[in-house]
């Protein structure tokens, strides 16, 4: 027995095969020899009927015996199914690319395919002014020894890792319309892959769109914004000028940034996030931040940060990263097909350390009650437990080191998943101390890829677990969110133009012009319109005036770029009406009222938008905020004041 067959003596023979037995059809791959073998057999099994084609079931040998026997290799194992299979061993006899595989008692005639075990079509857009990436050589900068110099692009880095990535022919998108901003926010980035991505469709493909735009709002380097709707991780984008440049280095971290967002369309998680997948994978050295992976963030690798990822990075994916590429079953890797990171979003609840030195408490806050349909918005607090503490500033939920659990009133405990999760490849350190003992965010968690988390009155239970620089997790105490019963008729009807599915994702966006969400606009429309006295109407005009005050970027049939500038006056009009109500957070408070000052100034009267944010200043100290926090709502006031000034 040899754990891989001797290319010395025998041919290659791992890749990919096809073959069919009557109405069933069998992607096979066979991974025993040639670039970095995991030792595996896995296949997918699919029915034929007429001109149709449905997939029935996956499996994978995790540990094959291989005899070679003159020109034949034989390859026995025992599989882990998706469907039900009556016999479990698998057996492949290949011989000079053509041969026998017998899967669940089925015997097909399998002829070689393709090197490669799968092959996914990437199309790549980019606006104009944004340089899409090529490649990089890996010997332009210091590498680990024993890496061998090579020009590395995206297409090659997935080659290396057994796929095939077929390019179709770049686009180019015009921009419509001159000094427009054109950084992009999560609405925008959704709406464009509905509208521009040819292959976007709620099915199952092996093709992902990534756009090349030019910035993202929050300044990311990319983002895998695909995370709703039944069919996901169909789009991705990486903006342009956070990563732009020639020198060694950007052209390096280009590459990384290209094939980490790639990485999450098939489904790889963050490296310390892969306790949280469906099954749960171990996690790497250092609670994961110790990986040499694409998927890992440079600058918190453990130990040595940036340098030491870089001296030590071999250009590749980890070993467990290369098993999911090759062999992870279809609906887990495919596009569109499993959510991702998790089949199902169930949990077990996150449990307090046995022993936390990290010198760092967190909190999830929450108001006594919310009605049944309203939003819920929870405060995240970090804080020092003592000694002064040096950390990162990724606090919300949406940016992958802060998770929330929500244990429902039926007892299921469900992770909260954002509808857009970021990635920050760049790490803003933060000091608690005496003159800065705490840092807050505020968080909608209402709603998420699994649809609304609050969906019937009760009392729910919710805990967030922030991972630190150091890689420690810290875990909150459990907090109480009370959904009332709704009481009147009102409150019934209300509730139901509130907890729709599109209005949902217009909770997570802040709003959006996309005609995908046309119904849940109506729906926030009649709200407003018929119901403008109830409680929850608030929301409705939140979402409506942040929408208008800002302008929205829309991709055409014929590839261009066109802009809807801001509705101040509409923006002005929802905007105040919320900046009256006394139901919203502080931090939705100061967003909402900062807004209202840029309308204003928009609308011209900078004299109206500096006493916007007087009020605001006001508005906090009567809430009696402690002086830390008040002053540094005072210097935001003078910032967005000095700003407004600029771009008037």
């Amino acid at each position: 027995m040899y754990p891989h067959i001797d290319s010395r003596e025998h041919p290659m023979i791992s890749g990919l095969y096809q073959g069919q037995d009557g109405d069933a059809r069998l992607e096979l791959r066979i991974d025993v020899d040639g670039l970095r073998p995991t030792g595996r057999v896995s296949g997918d099994v699919f029915s034929v009927a007429g001109s149709t084609t449905a997939y029935v079931g996956s499996f994978v040998v995790n540990s094959v015996a291989v005899r070679a026997e003159g020109d034949e290799a034989r390859i026995e194992g025992r599989g882990v199914f998706t469907f039900d299979a009556p016999v479990r061993d698998v057996s492949v006899t290949i011989s000079h690319g053509t041969g026998r595989a017998v899967v669940a008692g089925r015997s097909y005639p399998v002829s070689y395919d393709s090197p490669y075990f799968r092959s996914v079509l990437l199309e790549q857009d980019s606006v104009t002014g944004a340089e899409p990436f090529t490649a990089y050589n890996t010997g332009a900068l210091p590498c680990p020894p024993g890496t061998a110099a090579r020009d590395l692009g995206v297409v090659e880095a997935f080659a290396e890792a057994g796929v095939r990535l077929t390019v179709a022919r770049p686009g180019v998108i015009p921009v419509d319309g001159s000094g427009a901003d054109l950084a992009w926010d999560d609405a925008e980035l959704h709406h464009a892959m509905t509208q521009q991505f040819s292959g976007f469709g709620d099915a199952v493909a092996w093709r992902v769109w990534l756009l090349v735009a030019s910035r993202h709002v929050g300044g990311y380097r990319g983002i895998m914004f695909d995370y709703n709707d039944a069919h996901q991780r169909q789009g991705s984008a990486v903006f342009y000028d956070a990563i732009k440049g020639d020198s060694p280095q950007a052209q390096r971290a280009q590459l990384r940034t290209y094939v980490h967002e790639l990485g999450h369309a098939f489904n790889l998680l963050h490296s310390w996030q892969k306790n949280l997948a469906t099954p749960p994978q171990p996690l790497g050295p250092s609670g994961g931040f110790g990986d040499l992976s694409w998927m890992n963030y440079v600058q918190n690798y453990r130990p040595g940060g940036e340098i030491g990822y870089w001296s030590a990075f071999p250009f590749q994916f980890t070993d467990p990263e290369l098993v999911h590429l090759r062999h992870g079953f279809y609906r887990d890797v495919a596009m569109g097909a499993n959510a991702f990171g998790t089949g199902a979003a169930e949990i077990t609840p996150f449990e307090q350390p046995v022993e936390d030195r990290s010198g760092l408490r967190l909190e999830v806050r929450a108001k006594e009650a919310f009605g049944f349909g309203e939003p819920v918005v929870v405060e995240l607090k970090l804080s020092g437990t003592g000694e002064a503490r040096t950390t990162h500033s990724h606090l919300h939920p949406d940016t992958e080191f802060t998770q929330i659990c929500v244990t429902r009133p039926d007892g299921r405990t469900l992770l909260y998943r954002p509808m857009m999760r970021h990635c920050v490849d760049s790490s803003n350190e933060v000091r608690l101390d005496e003159g800065n003992p705490a840092m807050y965010r505020s968080a909608y968690i209402g709603h998420g890829r699994d649809g609304h988390y609050f969906q019937q009155p009760g009392e729910y239970h919710v805990r967030g677990q922030y991972i630190a620089a150091d890689g420690s997790r810290i875990v909150s105490p459990s907090c109480l969110v009370r959904v009332r019963y709704p009481v009147t008729g009102d409150d019934h009807r209300v509730a139901e133009l509130m907890l729709g599915e599109e209005q949902g994702k217009l909770f997570s966006l802040l709003g959006s012009d996309s005609p995908s969400l046309r119904a849940g606009n109506e729906a926030l429309d009649e709200l407003v319109d018929r119901y403008g006295g109830h409680p929850l109407a608030v929301y409705a005009r939140l979402v409506k005036g942040l929408n208008a005050e800002r302008e929205f970027k829309t991709l055409t049939a014929g590839k261009r770029l066109r802009i809807r500038p801001p509705d101040p006056k509409r923006g002005i009009e929802q905007l105040t009406a919320v900046a009256r109500e006394a139901s919203i957070d502080n931090i939705t408070l100061n967003l909402v009222m900062r807004r209202l000052a840029r309308a204003e100034a928009r609308q011209g009267d900078l004299g109206r938008a500096g006493t916007v944010l007087d009020e605001m200043v006001s508005r906090f100290a009567a809430k009696g905020i402690n002086p830390i926090v008040m002053g540094q709502i005072r210097r935001q006031a003078e910032l967005t004041k000095a700003a407004l000034s600029a771009e008037a």
